[in-house]
């Protein structure tokens, strides 16, 4: 049973049909790719799927519920996490309160009101700043770190509800190469609990993270398959061609 189904997604803004039959299957504990040139459709699709978007046409399934008309909160409960490609933390926080903050967003209205989670949140907070390599800049304010760092602090805040999938919009825009390279090595790591799908315009990169790819162009599926199937197939070598 797939854990992300979205099949038949029509997105028509007036004129325009961003999204033409667009469909996406995901499994449990895989790294999925959604690639295409550019106006491909590839960012409306992930809106339609987050819920930041509502589809002209067509389903989303999530651990078998439709959830086509839930709202972003409700896909968040139901265990889906979104992070676009503008970085969302506060820049005057602290990296160690930003993640509190995002753990303090699953903990009851009790609980804040008696200030019982920061204490008891601590340890979590610490693990997740060490496993993207930023406990040692845990109590520095958040504008305070490079472009690469903040992304790494909001991957690792989207995380924090333990969601069963992470949904990533071209999270190494303006990185530098080496910060490309740690962003795999940090993602790497959460397949052992959490789905990914990702969206990405640096082929190499999402290459070596993803084990499925799908291939949109103007609005519909070109292909869909492995990391080689889809380097394989002829239709999508010409698109990035003819669009190079």
């Amino acid at each position: 049973m797939p854990l992300l189904e979205a099949a038949g997604i029509k997105k028509i803004f007036g004129k325009l049909t961003a999204l033409d039959g667009a469909a996406l299957t995901v499994g449990e504990n895989e790294f999925h790719g959604l690639i295409g040139p550019n106006g491909s459709g590839k960012s409306t699709l992930m809106k339609c799927i987050a819920g930041a978007e509502v589809p002209t046409q067509g389903k989303v399934s999530f651990v078998n519920t439709d959830i086509t008309a839930f709202t972003p909160t409700e896909r968040a409960r139901a265990g889906m996490s979104l992070k676009f490609q503008i970085t969302s933390v506060l820049p005057t926080l602290t990296l160690y309160d930003n993640i509190l903050l995002a753990l303090q967003a699953q903990s009851s209205l009790f609980d804040l009101l008696f200030s019982r989670t920061r204490g008891v949140l601590h340890d979590q907070v610490m693990t997740m700043l060490t496993q993207f390599r930023l406990a040692d800049r845990a109590f520095d304010a958040a504008a305070a770190l490079s472009h690469g760092q903040q992304q790494w602090l909001e991957i690792a805040m989207a995380l924090a509800g333990k969601p069963r999938l992470l949904l990533l919009d071209e999270p190494t825009g303006g990185m530098s190469l080496e910060e490309r390279r740690v962003t795999g090595e940090l993602l790497q790591p959460i397949k052992q609990h959490c789905s990914l799908v990702i969206v990405e315009h640096d082929l190499d990169f999402i290459r070596d993270i993803c084990d499925r790819l799908t291939v949109l162009d103007q609005g519909k599926v070109l292909a869909s398959g492995t990391v080689s199937e889809i380097q394989a197939n002829k239709a999508v070598q010409e698109i990035y061609l003819r669009r190079a």
